[in-house]
C-alpha cells in the first residue's frame, strides 16, 4: 500500500474522532454534521470545474473522505466502533445511496 493512503487513514481516523468529541459535547447535533458532510460531497460531485473526462470512479475516489466520515459518524451514534477497513468498505457498497 502507498504510503500515502496510510497516513490518510490515519488523518480520516482522527478528523472522526473530532466529529464525533463535537457532537457527543452538544458543539454540533448529530444531523446538523451529517447536512455538512453532505453538502460538502454534493458540491464535490457537482464541481463544475472538474474536467469531463474524469471518470466516475475518480469521482467516488474524491467523495471517499466525506462518506468515510459520514459512515463512521453513522455508526458511532449506534454504539458500533467499527474498524477502518470495515468501514471503508462500506463505502463502497453504499456510494451515493443517500
Amino acid at each position: 500500500m502507498n504510503t500515502a493512503n496510510l497516513q490518510l487513514e490515519g488523518l480520516y481516523v482522527v478528523i472522526s474522532a473530532l466529529l464525533v468529541a463535537l457532537r457527543e459535547k452538544g458543539v454540533f447535533e448529530e444531523g446538523e454534521i451529517d447536512r455538512l458532510l453532505a453538502e460538502a460531497e454534493s458540491a464535490l460531485v457537482a464541481d463544475p470545474n472538474r474536467p469531463a473526462e474524469l471518470r466516475g470512479a475518480n469521482v467516488d475516489a474524491i467523495c471517499f473522505p466525506v462518506r468515510f466520515l459520514r459512515q463512521e459518524l453513522q455508526a458511532s451514534s449506534e454504539g458500533r466502533s467499527q474498524s477502518f477497513a470495515h468501514l471503508a468498505s462500506r463505502v463502497g457498497q453504499v456510494k451515493r445511496e443517500r
